[in-house]
């Protein structure tokens, strides 16, 4: 069974993000976006994925040959070269494309040998006003037995040499050959795949400048910035020079899913004496000396595996922070949130849910109006007695998280599933975790060996007609994350059916009480039955097209890397079986294989927002089965998470999810297919671009 690596199949995902940065009809300031994602993008690569790779490959050769993966230290060169292979192409379109691009609109980001003296002096000011006293040089000298480089930081590397005319040789002696200074940043924070919110701070717009082409705004990075103070910063020296560094960790995160549970205590032993955080990348100026690099490394005690020829500047995610003076002629038009066609936009949302469904699609619908203004009103209900909800990401100023203590403050039994797992975002959901367990909300953390990825909130209130208590439930595929849910596209389903809401409450029950979910008729969920599920679905059909009935499958998913599903979809091609993959990210199945999975095609999309739903559709005979989903379709999410995927039962909605899917089928603007090639519309065929039909019909139904 031919299947494509996940790593490179991964890559080929940031080479889709790279790809829109070299489209010309994307605004200029949007390309310098796509280029941060995409070096965002990589580091978490090399911080993750390269930096396991890396463990596997250096462990025993007998250990090492049980491992899923063939030969890791053979796709580790793999991996590195197509690395290699982006990296260049994106020097290339920068340099060649967008900072002309830049330039034709009246910004230029220039370097030192470009100013003029006028510019030339005010940069030194500025450097003696707002950076000199935040440097802190290092000298890498006898005296400093070793160097710690901090994750993701970005350094400056200073090459001294002392002058021979100074009257005070004994001062001109004491400068050392080399030094180190961290660039002085505001600390980093990183939301892992699409980044939404990072500092600004690495550049300084220079005064003057209208914005035409004559006479344009001018734009210094902070590292130019001191290279013009560098004779103010090292009096003594005759000459100065500076070169960036930065360094990628180890992020400790997958080697627990990358090998079978007898094997784990195995490989842990094995790595048991690796120093915490060890290096991944060390990115440094092709420029800089080797006498210079060979110091910083035997300071740090980096080895030359680790050592990746980068460019003068790093950190180029730092773009999210680049100005634009107010340009926004160079930015995608806004696309302001749509209202909602069946929530009333004021007064209680409770009332609305109990008697129909509604699903909710931010970004085009805004997140915010409808969650953290429901829970508000949850908590100041006073028939509301209990709120249960799966907190996986949380934002740094969650407007859910202060609702959920607010209820807590009113006498509501408040219980959250805080997942301390979650990539990068163990922090701000440790802060709201002990927030909410000060309030005195109930707290659960997931078990070590298993996240809860599920995307659930089930409120209970007396109803005022009977008394008696009923349940309303969002099952949704993206966070409770007011940050996120403006950038990622996603589907949620506000429902009080009562078969619904009672499968939800198994799901907490697990949680509170370790009672696995049983006698499910509508969710499917994992690992306790989502894959046997899926797989008896996906052999029905291939049941169905050996009978000569029409039969078909479309998975929209951000990864499909599971063997066992590729399989399953490998033998439902061959059974006649037509197979749509829409998906953004990890893609190891082989589409349109002579033989076995010519029945099979895949797609990608990449707009200004992010698709992050997952949606599976299954012919069923005529009977249409839509399920909305937080698993993607890899192992780990059904074998070592809690998912669950939901059914869409009413008919308009089933359909509505069934047009917003529709849309991304038919994009013949932005998508592209297995190899990255755009799939064009034929000759006379209208062009169909998902995101902004999307919009339109979703702004049709609410009658914008």
């Amino acid at each position: 069974m031919k299947t494509l690596p996940r790593d490179l199949s991964w890559l080929r995902f940031n080479e889709r993000v790279l790809l829109e940065a070299q489209c010309p009809d994307v605004p200029v300031l949007e390309r310098l976006k796509f280029l941060a994602i995409f070096s965002a993008n990589l580091d978490e690569f090399f911080k993750v994925r390269v930096a396991t790779l890396r463990r596997l490959a250096r462990l025993k050769k007998k250990t090492r040959a049980q491992l899923p993966q063939e030969r890791p230290r053979r796709l580790l060169a793999e991996v590195l070269a197509e690395v290699y292979r982006q990296q260049t192409a994106f020097g290339l379109v920068f340099r060649d494309e967008v900072l002309p691009a830049l330039r034709a609109a009246g910004i230029r980001l220039l370097t030192v040998d470009e100013l003029s003296t006028e510019q030339r002096a005010w940069g030194e000011q500025y450097f003696e006003e707002h950076v000199r006293g935040l440097l802190s040089p290092v000298p890498l000298d006898e005296a400093l037995p070793s160097l710690f480089l901090k994750d993701q930081a970005v350094y400056l590397a200073f090459e001294l040499t002392p002058t021979a005319l100074r009257p005070e040789p004994e001062a001109a002696a004491r400068i050392s050959a080399t030094a180190v200074a961290e660039l002085p940043l505001p600390p980093l924070v990183l939301l892992a795949e699409l980044p939404t919110r990072l500092h600004g701070g690495r550049f300084v717009a220079l005064p003057g400048g209208s914005g035409s082409a004559d006479d344009p705004h001018g734009v210094l990075f902070l590292d130019d910035v001191v290279r013009l103070g560098l004779p103010a910063l090292f009096p003594g020296a005759a000459r100065a020079e500076a070169y960036a560094l930065k360094l990628s960790r180890d992020a400790e995160l997958d080697i627990e899913e990358e090998v079978a549970e007898d094997l784990l205590e195995k490989i842990r032993a094995s790595l048991a004496k690796r120093a915490s955080g060890s290096p991944a990348r060390l990115l440094y100026d092709p420029a800089m000396p080797r006498a210079v690099r060979r110091l910083i490394q035997a300071k740090t005690g980096i080895a030359d595996e680790e050592l990746v020829e980068g460019s003068r500047y790093h950190n180029f995610r730092d773009f999210f922070g680049f100005p634009d003076f107010g340009r926004t002629d160079l930015l995608n038009p806004p696309w302001p949130a749509l209202p909602h066609p069946t929530l009333p936009a004021r007064g209680p949302l409770l009332p609305a849910v109990a008697a129909a469904d509604h699903l909710l699609h931010p970004p085009y619908q805004s997140f915010e109006a409808v969650l953290p203004r429901l829970l508000r009103q949850a908590a100041d209900d006073s028939r509301v007695s209990a709120i249960s909800i799966t907190l996986y990401r949380v934002a740094d100023h969650s407007a859910v998280a202060k609702a959920l203590v607010r209820a807590v403050r009113r006498g509501k039994q408040v219980t959250a599933v805080v997942e301390l797992k979650a990539r990068f975002d163990e922090a701000s959901n440790i802060i709201w975790a002990e927030k909410l367990q000060r309030a005195g909300a109930r707290v659960i953390f997931t078990p070590p060996t298993l996240k809860c990825h599920a995307k659930l909130l089930l409120i209970q209130r007396r109803d005022e007609a009977d008394e008696r208590t009923r349940a309303y439930a969002y099952l949704s595929s993206g966070n409770f994350n007011e940050a996120t849910a403006r950038l990622y596209a996603d589907h949620g389903l506000l429902t009080a059916n009562a078969e619904i809401t009672a499968e939800v409450e198994q799901v907490f029950a697990y949680f509170r009480a370790g009672t696995v979910p049983s006698g499910l008729r509508h969710l499917l969920v994992a690992p306790f039955g989502l894959r046997k599920r899926l797989l008896r679905l996906i052999t029905a059909e291939a049941d169905r097209a050996r009978r000569g009935e029409d039969a078909y499958i479309i998975l929209k998913v951000n990864a499909l890397e599971d063997p066992d599903l590729i399989a399953a979809l490998y033998i439902a091609s061959q059974a006649g079986v037509r197979v749509e993959l829409l998906i953004r990210g990890i893609g190891c199945l082989v589409p349109g294989q002579a033989g076995q999975s010519e029945n099979i095609s895949q797609r990608a999309l990449l707009d200004r927002y992010l698709e992050h739903a997952r949606v599976y559709v299954f012919g069923n005979a005529g009977q249409e089965l839509v399920y909305v989903s937080s698993a993607d379709l890899m192992s780990r999410n059904l074998d070592r998470r809690v998912e669950v995927a939901f059914p869409l039962l009413d008919e308009t909605l089933r359909a509505e999810v069934r047009q917003l899917l529709d849309f991304e089928r038919q994009d013949n603007v932005k998508a592209r297919d297995f190899e990255n090639q755009l799939v064009v519309h034929e000759a006379g065929a209208a062009a169909v671009r998902a995101q902004a039909a999307r919009r339109d019909y979703l702004g049709g139904l609410a009658g914008d």
